[in-house]
């Protein structure tokens, strides 16, 4: 892997750094400056190995390597048992993922959706997704009028097999825009 050292200070939304031998990706970043004592960093992150969100808070001046990545589009071809095979969109070379990498992006992706493939040095760190997907509502219970009781909203299960809650006037079907940062529902995407 490639990285330069730098400050906690000068990390930004979307740098990628190693920090105690993880490898994290900054969601948020908060400069704090307490009136006693110094200054820190409070950053939500999320591991780019493992998918999880975490927050850290490191001293301003504690020195983290910031990875260099380069970002490759790649279209997700297909999975074969744990493995997933993914295409340069580009060169037309083809890079394999083991699942443990690629954990995450299962409930927002399918096969011929297009990502980005981290990469750096020669090593693949993993994928990245889009901020928001569009996918298919493949079964949802029918919503009641006035049933309010559950805040108006209902499970559906998608395409991909992720459930999570939306508005009851949604059907199957219907196609909605998901933000994978957080798994919620955005919108019903207009025909």
């Amino acid at each position: 892997m490639e990285s330069v050292v730098i400050n906690a200070n000068d990390l930004r939304v979307g740098d990628r750094f190693i920090h105690q031998g993880k490898i994290y990706e900054v969601l948020d970043h908060q400069h704090v400056q307490p009136g006693k004592g110094g200054a820190f960093m409070k950053l939500k992150v999320r591991s780019v190995e493992g998918g999880e969100t975490d927050t850290l808070t490191l001293r301003s001046e504690e020195r983290v390597g910031k990875l260099i990545v380069e970002e490759i589009p790649v279209q997700f071809l297909y999975r074969k048992g744990e493995i997933f095979y993914f295409m340069d969109m580009e060169t037309f070379e083809e890079y394999t993922l083991p699942q443990e990498k690629v954990e995450e992006m299962l409930k927002f992706v399918k096969e011929g959706d297009t990502l980005k493939l981290l990469k750096s040095g020669e090593e693949i760190l993993g994928v990245s997704l889009p901020k928001f997907v569009e996918l298919k509502v493949e079964s949802t219970p029918p919503g009641v009028k006035g049933d309010t009781a559950s805040g108006g909203s209902k499970p559906a299960t998608l395409e991909t097999g992720f459930t999570l809650q939306v508005p009851l006037f949604i059907q199957p079907g219907d196609i909605i825009k998901v933000d994978t940062r957080s798994g919620k529902y955005v919108e019903r995407v207009k025909d």
